[in-house]
């Protein structure tokens, strides 16, 4: 008995389109990203501590021994995150934006690479939330046709993130195709 090889499936891009190369992203984001990090994860490490060691306080003299010993592994544990985290999320993080694409890596335990073609673009945000204001930080959010989601640019420069954006929509503009 022979087994029939499945029909070809058609290219999704049209004859004659280009392809965008997989290769790394040229651009690390902004050396104040590691602080925005850094600032980020203190936060949540007090907020996971901060009930623990008002139940120590509120408990006294004699506390369970396993709420102690949570509460020194969330310290330790939290440290650590502290400490390598933003370091090394900076060493993973890249961006890059060509005539034919967007590039994104990040992560820093997961990595994900995203190639989101300019021609699929729909809409370019950018973001400063309280921190990144601080930190004169942005994100910069590309909005697909894609059901992956958008691509996000965390931790960029924000007069980067606000010449980005301008050059984005610039170049979408001057796309055709109807981005989906």
């Amino acid at each position: 008995m022979q087994i029939a090889s499945p029909p070809a499936v058609p290219s999704p891009e049209p004859p004659g389109a280009t392809v965008p190369p997989l290769r790394p992203p040229a651009h690390r984001v902004s050396p104040r990203a590691v602080r925005w990090w850094r600032l980020q994860s203190l936060i949540l490490v007090a907020v996971l501590l901060a009930p623990q060691l008002v139940a120590l306080v509120v408990l006294g003299d004699d506390p369970p021994a396993v709420l102690f010993a949570t509460a020194l592994a969330t310290l330790l544990i939290g440290a650590g995150y502290v400490a390598i985290m933003p370091t090394w999320r900076y060493r993973v993080h890249r961006w890059e934006v060509t005539p034919q694409a967007v590039y994104t890596l990040s992560g820093w335990v997961n990595r994900e690479w995203r190639i989101a073609p300019i021609s699929r673009i729909q809409t370019v945000d950018t973001e400063h939330g309280p921190l990144q204001q601080l930190l004169k930080l942005a994100s910069v959010t590309v909005t697909t046709a894609s059901a992956r989601g958008p691509v996000t640019i965390d931790g960029l420069d924000a007069a980067d993130a606000v010449e980005l954006a301008r050059t984005l929509t610039e170049t979408t503009q001057a796309t055709p195709g109807d981005a989906t």
